[in-house]
């Protein structure tokens, strides 16, 4: 097995958890109401409990010596693989459902195949992720429908959303050689097939929303490169900050 391409995998998994909770929690006190400002508060603690639980496997996949703490506290930005619709700012609140109800449903479909895998970490750590992930993806959608048949206005505001975000969702799917060398051992499955599922779930939903997917967009990539939107370095700035000044601090 490749180990390097393990590793990079599971950057990549642990990153995309990692950089949604964070945009996530930055709604914390800020919720348009209680109970939805304590959703969202406990799905970006869902998010972050699964990042960690990746990255600390990586963190022995690489065997160096680093923990989950170095990989998420004191990489570069260069250094991080994240989709990059995860580290889209918040906007307003139809922005960020838009943008949550995107990555669950590729959550939803990708975890229910990485059961499957032949690493038994990564299948366990995947067998407890859908289980959370299935809620996430049942608030996001509801929400969507809630915009997309509400106000005039909620309406607007939903497909504005979809028609911005809408650019960065093929970069979700993105893989390179070795994520195809780890097919061919049986640790992930093909994307293609879960792409579809996806597509089909988000037809689904936009139709129940009364909102239309996006046309003849240009697609945004560039994240396996470690390539982020403009935004991306603000984020990490504040994420890394108490590490950062303070080395090895603990609570």
């Amino acid at each position: 097995m490749n180990n390097q391409a393990l590793f990079n995998f599971l950057l990549r998994i642990g990153d995309t958890n990692l950089i949604l909770a964070q945009r996530l929690s930055e709604w914390t006190g800020h919720g348009p109401f209680l109970e939805e400002d304590l959703a969202l508060t406990n799905i970006a603690l869902d998010l972050f409990g699964t990042s960690r639980s990746v990255l600390e496997y990586a963190a022995k996949i690489e065997e160096k010596g680093r923990t989950e703490d170095d990989l998420a506290f004191l990489r570069g930005e260069r250094e991080f693989v994240n989709p990059l619709i995860c580290e889209l700012p918040n906007g307003d609140y139809a922005f960020t459902i838009a943008r949550q109800c995107i990555v669950d449903a590729f959550q939803l479909h990708f975890y229910s195949e990485l059961v499957k895998s032949k690493d038994e970490t990564i299948a366990g750590i995947s067998a407890k992720a859908i289980k959370e992930t299935k809620y996430h993806f049942r608030h996001s959608a509801s929400w969507m429908e809630r915009f997309g048949n509400g106000t005039e206005e909620s309406h607007e505001r939903l497909q504005n959303a979809l028609n911005f975000i809408w650019a960065y969702t093929e970069d979700v799917f993105a893989t390179d050689a070795g994520y195809n060398e780890l097919i061919k051992t049986g640790i992930v499955p093909e994307m293609a097939a879960i792409k579809s599922a996806w597509e089909k779930s988000m037809n689904e939903v936009l139709a129940k929303s009364s909102v239309s997917k996006p046309e003849n967009v240009f697609m945004q990539k560039g994240s396996l490169k470690g390539i982020h939107t403009e935004q991306f370095g603000y984020l990490l700035t504040e994420m890394q900050y108490m590490q950062r000044a303070f080395p090895g601090a603990k609570w």
